[in-house]
């Protein structure tokens, strides 16, 4: 798998709302919001996906995003709904291009 690291991508989490918002779980305070990297491949101690494939996540759909939260429920579709906001706001930013894209 291709490595993306982005310093502007991960900073541009601060502040922010989470895209994940997990019923029963989200903490909703943008003050815990981090950049989380989705589980896709393979994955292990210090093996994350690429930048591009991360969500705003307070820090508590991050754990249960992570496993670190027992019995979460984390959806595939609550992951790709969250990714889908988090790369539009990206494209909105200027932090993610499309080539032709108007």
């Amino acid at each position: 798998m291709t490595r993306i690291v982005s310093k502007k991508l991960r900073d541009s989490a601060r502040g922010r709302d989470c895209t994940v918002r997990l019923p029963g779980i989200c903490n909703f305070n943008p003050e815990t919001t981090v950049l989380a990297h989705l589980p896709c491949g393979s994955r292990g101690v210090g093996m994350k996906s690429p930048d591009l494939i991360a969500v705003f996540a307070c820090s508590a759909c991050h754990d249960a995003i992570d496993g670190r939260v027992r019995g979460a429920e984390v959806g595939e579709g609550d992951l790709l709904r969250a990714l889908a906001e988090t790369q539009l706001i990206w494209f909105r930013e200027g932090l993610l291009t499309v080539k032709g894209a108007a």
